[in-house]
């Protein structure tokens, strides 16, 4: 199997953080799935994903076991990655992450991270009480405001304020090529989204999904000038990123991570 090292869009939030979203460059996997892809649950291969895996963490200069996402169901619970989570087997650590969107932690040298292919993943880092959170948010996870309640779960763990945050909001899918069906405008307008400023209506409805996260995240308390966005559309570059609209679901997935950094590895 040849395998190649993966090719990350590194982002700068910080001294003390690693922060990144992976391409489809690099890696060993094939098909729809060439060629980074480290997501078991969209049909990969366990070899390929296994490779993949052993990849990024020589790269990160980490241990398997702390190269760590959830299963994601598009809904808005968190999961804190703590010692007692990481005492446990990979199997185990894989079912205690079943069901979660968002991971977050204040260990060191522990790469947690979402998967994507046009949904938007949001990176969070807390300088002054040294915490990170990855958040995956695709429209229903947008519509249950999982980036405030993430924030608010780093307030609650971590006494981070937000003030404090800085925010990535990482590869997804744009307000050009989101189009939607009347049910899912809906759903936003009865979470009471300002729909002017998210939507736009064509022969059918586009929502802005990253600018919906964006606005979710100065109304938790974010400066604005500490939020950054990659503003690149999966859909629109499925040739570097995966994007499930142009690819299928069966396809693979990008893995937006983070990391605090040691002080050893500073």
């Amino acid at each position: 199997m040849m395998m190649m090292r993966p090719q990350l869009d590194y982002y700068d939030m910080g001294d003390d953080v690693v922060a990144f979203s992976s391409t489809r460059q690099g890696g060993c996997s094939q098909g729809r799935y060439a060629g980074f892809n480290i997501n078991r649950y969209c049909g990969d291969s366990e070899d390929a994903i296994r490779h993949n895996r052993e990849l990024l963490c020589r790269l990160l200069s980490i241990s398997a076991d702390h190269l760590l996402m959830p299963h994601q169901v598009h809904q808005s619970k968190i999961a804190c990655v703590d010692e007692a989570l990481l005492k446990l087997t990979e199997e185990e650590r894989y079912q205690q992450l079943d069901g979660y969107d968002a991971l977050m932690t204040n260990i060191a040298d522990i790469c947690i991270g979402v998967s994507t292919a046009d949904c938007i993943p949001i990176l969070l880092y807390d300088p002054v009480h040294h915490a990170v959170c990855a958040v995956h948010a695709g429209w229903r996870g947008t519509v249950a405001r999982i980036v405030e309640a993430s924030v608010s779960a780093m307030r609650d763990a971590y006494a981070s304020d937000p003030a404090d945050l800085r925010a990535q909001i990482g590869p997804g899918i744009s307000l050009e090529s989101f189009e939607v069906g009347d049910e899912v405008y809906d759903a936003f307008r009865a979470a009471d989204f300002d729909m002017p400023t998210i939507s736009r209506r064509d022969k059918k409805w586009h929502i802005d999904l990253p600018e919906c996260n964006r606005q979710q995240l100065i109304a938790s308390g974010i400066c604005e000038d500490a939020i950054r966005q990659s503003g690149i559309c999966t859909y629109q570059h499925s040739d570097r990123y995966f994007s499930a609209r142009r690819l299928g679901v069966c396809s693979g997935r990008i893995f937006s991570g983070i990391m605090l950094r040691s002080t050893s590895k500073e």
